[in-house]
């Protein structure tokens, strides 16, 4: 039977779970995950999880950050004065807003921390920092 390989456009079934269990993506609700390995369409620990699987094999591979969304950077986080916020806006840990960076491009931050006079904002992806387990299964070897 064909096994996955660097070049192959493959379907997966997957499950993401942090290290406390929780669930943070699956793939169970819509079609599979179709991507090409090597492409780098999705973290390269999840890629490599998959290379040498057959169809209908299912595994479980856990991935250290710096294979996932890297380590979490102290370099990307901001504090502003919570008066940089219009008046009308509540800013609340875990809310994602987007900010207009400095060369004039958007970018979506969570913000960490809210005190009376100031904000924290993370621009980290909020994965960063963290081993990802993920349960995969291999549907279907689509081209390679």
């Amino acid at each position: 039977m064909a096994q996955a390989k660097q070049g192959d456009t493959v379907k997966v079934h997957y499950t993401g779970k942090l290290d406390d269990g929780t669930v943070f993506d699956a793939s169970s609700g819509r079609g599979p995950l179709e991507f090409t390995i090597g492409e780098g369409e999705i973290i390269p620990g999840f890629e490599q999880a998959v290379v040498g699987m057959e169809p209908g094999e299912t595994k479980t591979a856990r991935i250290p950050p710096d294979e996932a969304y890297g380590p979490h950077l102290d370099d990307m986080t901001l504090t502003v004065d919570r008066d940089q916020f219009p008046e009308d806006v509540n800013p609340e840990p875990g809310q994602q807003i987007q900010i207009q960076q400095s060369d004039g491009r958007a970018a979506i931050v969570t913000i960490s921390e809210v005190s009376e006079s100031s904000v924290t904002l993370d621009a980290n992806h909020p994965l960063a920092g963290q081993p990802l387990t993920f349960d995969i299964q291999l549907v279907d070897i689509v081209s390679g």
